[in-house]
């Protein structure tokens, strides 16, 4: 069904389950729900993928350093749903090698008992010996299906031999594998026309704003026309990310959930690094304690990633302070290799959902997930509180399971095995700016086009990786716009509105 189909057929047959929410752990559990034969509408006040779960690091991984926080459950399960991930979705998901330069031996092996005591707030840093005991758990946790290969420990001159332009004070160089996600964005969004493939009773909406609740009825607005309309939920699922306090906010229900933290990234166009990293994502721990990245994107280079508390989710951009901090980095790693600003493409700042916690370090802060259950009425309202991005499809089905047993059907269908976006129509990732008109056509289609910035920074790559420019920007606003049948003022506002998008959030100024 397309948008209007959608909201026409809201005004006679309300959903069993409303998701608000079209990030990835919202639209995880919209595929899982209908793929199970529940009536499931899903809504976002944006675009799907357009907050929290479009500023990830890129990776599919198990997190080897909540080890040191004795979160060994949640390690276990983020490494198999990693090879889920790399096997249900491999032209989205790919193995990646991962390098971690170890500049001391012994250090770091009191951290995870002090923690335990709560007299360590920052850990020291890490040594060789700590880093190989977590390789070797994180190989055991792959368990059979062995998607990557296991962990290969370099001392000094060996690991020298391989990556010549690292510091030359590096004692060692671990490297162990885990998974690039190429496009957070075009997963997510396979993933929900996928669950949309499987019958009428699976509809989404982007652009759709949640108002309020009254008793049983759920008033909705369409962003696109302001006009308003309302749905009676059997269920309702909470999957808004950073923004879960909020939204419980509006449908009158009080809740201190999220303790969030802003993380930043970079996209480089700088050769000389790009050449030097290779395949490899080099992932490290700095002078200050926070772990870092640089990662290899295509042609360009994404380093990262902050990890500091932030109050309103809204307000989360990339600063001036951040990007020293990420240029200063790589000098430490690669100190013949200069980075500047002029060579930065692309920046962006998302905020994690995590848990409200009075720890004092947010690195801390547990990355696992869990269920919030709240009443209004006899309507159950589930958050879905914290998760890792590679943990969405095991996340999702712990909802679902829920959801299930209160509306008392059973499972009729598992996630486990299930690919992801194989169908002909599935639209592959192009590295390259250059866009038939007839695909751009396809898109706005297929794939629930509203706004330019859609296009630019959702359906494709263009935007990250540094290939726009005003008359690229305008030229495909006129296409697009033959399609979903804009004017010639519609099309000037949407470029206008791209341009302060890119300029204000990504600090590209064409």
């Amino acid at each position: 069904m397309n948008r209007q189909d959608i909201l026409t057929s809201l005004k006679s047959h309300s959903p069993s389950v409303l998701i608000v929410g079209g990030g990835i752990n919202g639209v995880g559990t919209f595929r899982d729900l209908t793929l199970q034969g529940v009536d499931t509408l899903l809504i976002d006040r944006a675009d799907f993928c357009s907050g929290a779960s479009a500023a990830s690091s890129r990776m599919a991984h198990g997190g080897i350093r909540y080890l040191e926080n004795g979160e060994f459950r949640l390690v276990r399960e983020a490494v198999q749903e990693r090879n889920r991930m790399i096997q249900n979705a491999p032209s989205l998901v790919q193995p990646l090698p991962t390098t971690i330069p170890i500049f001391k031996t012994f250090s770091g092996l009191l951290n995870a008992p002090l923690k335990f005591l709560g007299w360590l707030d920052k850990p020291s840093e890490r040594g060789g010996l700590v880093i190989k005991i977590g390789l070797l758990f994180y190989d055991a946790f792959t368990g059979k299906t062995r998607a990557v290969p296991e962990h290969v420990f370099d001392k000094h001159a060996s690991a020298l031999e391989k990556y010549p332009r690292l510091n030359p004070g590096i004692l060692y160089a671990a490297t162990y594998y885990d998974g690039i996600i190429l496009s957070p964005e075009r997963l997510t969004l396979e993933l929900l026309l996928d669950a949309e493939k499987i019958g009428d009773h699976a509809r989404a909406l982007n652009y759709v704003r949640l108002v309020s609740m009254n008793v049983d009825t759920v008033t909705m607005r369409d962003e696109l026309t302001g006009s308003t309309f309302d749905v009676r939920p059997q269920l309702i699922v909470n999957a808004s990310g950073p923004w879960i306090d909020a939204t419980n906010g509006t449908l009158g229900l009080p809740t201190h959930y999220i303790s969030p933290t802003k993380g930043s990234h970079l996209v480089l166009d700088n050769p000389e690094l790009r050449e030097t990293i290779g395949d490899h994502e080099f992932f490290f721990e700095n002078k200050d304690g926070r772990i870092v990245l640089i990662f290899p994107l295509f042609d360009k280079v994404m380093i990262g990633t902050s990890d500091l508390p932030i109050d309103d989710p809204d307000t989360a951009r990339c600063s001036e302070e951040e990007v020293d901090y990420f240029i200063e980095m790589v000098e430490r790693i690669f100190p013949g290799i200069k980075v500047s600003r002029e060579q930065i493409v692309f920046r962006f700042s998302g905020v994690r959902p995590l848990a409200f916690t009075k720890a004092k370090n947010a690195g801390q802060i547990t990355r696992d997930h869990h269920i919030q259950e709240d009443k209004l009425g006899i309507i159950p309202v589930y958050s879905l509180v914290g998760g890792k991005w590679t943990s969405f499809r095991a996340f999702s089905e712990q909802v679902t399971d829920r959801a299930l047993t209160f509306l008392g059907l059973p499972r009729t269908a598992d996630t486990k095995n299930l690919p992801v976006g194989t169908g002909e129509d599935s639209t592959p990732i192009k590295i390259d700016p250059y866009y038939t008109r007839g695909e751009i056509s396809e898109m706005a289609v297929r794939e629930k086009i509203v706004h330019l910035d859609d296009l630019l920074l959702r359906r494709t790559l263009l935007g990250y990786l540094g290939f726009l420019s005003r008359p690229l920007v305008e030229e495909l606003a006129n296409a697009l716009g033959e399609s979903l049948g804009w004017d010639g003022s519609q099309k000037n506002a949407e470029v206008e509105r791209s341009l302060e998008i890119l300029a204000d959030r990504h600090g590209i100024r064409l």
